[in-house]
């Protein structure tokens, strides 16, 4: 019990996939300039993560080591596809918006680091709490990256105006580059600055 939930939480910021182990920060920088979107890919990765980790482990014991990627490459792109569809079917403008980044999630780095770092190694259930945690651990830096650009950036939030519109009359501007690619990788370098000044074991020595 103890180990499930190690496995589930420490993603979460101990080890979390994109500040600690620097991986995904693609999708970071073109995902996020809403939080729609945002939430929309990393609600897509942990379904995938989860759901690759789980068949994986319950097919680790007949996987020829030779033939492993190619294996772990077509459960996952299998999966993506799955997803893709339902939100093609289901929220077709957001599938719009999301389509090639969507296709994009068979290349993350994090997908195919847990399989062959968890999967292959662990029982089913025991990795599938790890591709929950490792999803979720990316979908909670693309919420706080897809929250800051899209309210400094668009004065929104899900597309609904929140900054009153006195702000405005007294002056305030949005940040038109919050929106710009860019800006995406410095919100994510201080999300980094403030887990790493918190938490002072993940600093380098």
């Amino acid at each position: 019990m103890k180990f499930n939930k190690e496995v589930l939480i420490k993603p979460l910021n101990r080890a979390n996939p994109v500040t600690v182990l620097v991986l995904g920060i693609c999708s970071a920088l073109a995902v996020t300039a809403q939080l729609k979107p945002a939430l929309v890919m990393g609600l897509s990765v942990v379904i995938v993560t989860a759901f690759s980790n789980l068949i994986v482990s319950f097919l680790r014991n007949g996987i020829p080591n030779r033939i492993r990627i190619i294996v772990q490459l077509v459960v996952v792109a299998t999966l993506v596809i799955i997803v893709e569809q339902v939100l093609k079917a289901f929220a077709y403008e957001m599938w719009k918006s999301l389509s090639v980044f969507l296709g994009l999630i068979i290349t993350n780095c994090i997908l195919m680091g847990r399989l062959e770092a968890f999967a292959l190694g662990n029982k089913p259930f025991d990795s599938f709490l790890d591709g929950i945690g490792n999803g979720m651990g990316y979908a909670i830096v693309l919420f706080i990256v897809g929250f800051v650009r899209e309210l400094l950036g668009s004065g929104s939030l899900f597309g609904i105006k929140v900054i009153p519109q006195s702000f405005y009359d007294a002056g305030y501007a949005n940040n038109g580059l919050m929106i710009l690619p860019p800006m995406a990788l410095i919100v994510v370098a201080c999300i980094i600055w403030v887990q790493r000044s918190i938490r002072k074991e993940l600093q380098e020595k």
